[in-house]
């Protein structure tokens, strides 16, 4: 472990990028405010400099145009488990540091951009972001965005509808229509192509799922011949969300928005970038409803009223592409598998309950 940069951002106040090095000869790169009790202070400052859109030596910071940010306010940091570091300023605006950063492009700016600059009513709107430059290359550090008040995840909202027995339904049909909403305007955008289902990519991630999980051993032939019978299916595939799931959406006072568009965050930067398929963002959902609801039939009543408010939105009905759907929900499955075995034991059960199930559909 090493520092790569120490950034001065006010005084007493810096942010140090250090560089790990693990002992499979794998490399990370982390963000961490020094000192640590200081971030709140860190985020202040960074919120001012990002309004003069003002350059610091290797650290830049962008307003984007047209924005209007809280300089005044007082922060507040969220100390809820995340994987990045946020501060609320007043119930205006969330700035995020990534803890962990990469040179290239972020996807949550790039998208959030697009999204906020195409007038999309389904996202927080991008208000700046920061960076350095390393080798020539960007290396985005953070960004700040609207800050949706009085708003619910959508994790909290289903939980609650399955404990007290409630319809979640109607508000899956919504969150259907939200997120078709946000394919088009990435799709209109960003462009479309033709491919093929990423079949290699799905068994790569199966056998490394099976190396730390051995209960996945038993399914390993027939989720291969379930792929097997994908490989070569065209397909259209677009800029998505890629780890969307229930906790990824706010239930706000206007309609439901989606946030954290960074991918799925194990995979390296250049895949996070990739187009795929709309109905990974849609499998993801599945496994979502799966996962918070007691038992299955509710599990499904909600996944049929998000791809009714889908096709509702879009004019087309993700189950129309009923195999290929399954294979995205195996595929979310087993690194489901692979999380829970290594991070939560206690729930792995869930994501091989679904696997059995997907099989014999």
């Amino acid at each position: 472990m090493e520092p790569h940069a120490v950034l001065a951002v006010a005084v007493g106040v810096e942010i140090a990028l250090i560089d790990v090095t693990y002992t499979d000869g794998t490399a990370e790169r982390y963000q961490v405010v020094l000192p640590p009790d200081s971030v709140a202070d860190c985020a202040r400052a960074l919120l001012s400099l990002i309004d003069s859109s003002t350059t610091i030596g290797d650290l830049r910071c962008i307003r984007e145009p047209g924005a209007g940010l809280p300089v005044k306010a007082e922060p507040r940091v969220i100390d809820a488990e995340q994987s990045n570091t946020s501060v609320v300023f007043g119930e205006q605006a969330i700035l995020k540091l990534f803890r962990r950063v990469a040179c290239g492009v972020n996807p949550d700016i790039e998208l959030n951009r697009v999204l906020s600059a195409a007038g999309n009513p389904h996202v927080a709107g991008l208000l700046g972001s920061f960076e350095i430059t390393d080798g020539g290359d960007p290396c985005p550090l953070g960004m700040l965005s609207m800050y949706a008040a009085d708003s619910v995840d959508g994790w909290k909202l289903a939980m609650a509808a399955d404990c007290d027995g409630s319809d979640f339904a109607e508000e899956c049909h919504r969150l259907g229509e939200a997120v078709a909403s946000v394919h088009a305007t990435l799709a209109a955008e960003l462009g479309t192509a033709s491919a093929t289902v990423p079949v290699d990519r799905m068994n790569e991630r199966l056998a490394a799922a099976i190396a730390s999980v051995p209960q996945l051993s038993g399914y390993a032939s027939a989720i291969s011949a379930c792929y097997a019978a994908l490989a070569n299916h065209r397909i259209r595939v677009q800029r998505v969300h890629g780890d969307l799931h229930l906790g990824q959406s706010l239930r706000t006072p206007k309609g439901w928005a989606l946030i954290d568009f960074e991918g799925e965050p194990g995979a390296p930067l250049a895949v996070r970038c990739q187009r795929d398929s709309p109905l990974r963002d849609v499998a993801g959902m599945f496994r979502s409803f799966s996962y918070a609801a007691v038992n299955p039939a509710s599990a499904q009543r909600n996944s049929s009223a998000f791809c009714d408010g889908y096709a509702h939105q879009s004019g087309w009905d993700p189950r129309e592409q009923a195999a290929v759907l399954a294979g995205y929900e195996l595929d979310k499955a087993v690194y489901e598998a692979a999380y829970e075995a290594r991070y939560r034991p206690a729930w792995l059960h869930l994501p091989l309950r679904s696997i059995a199930r997907l099989l014999v559909r």
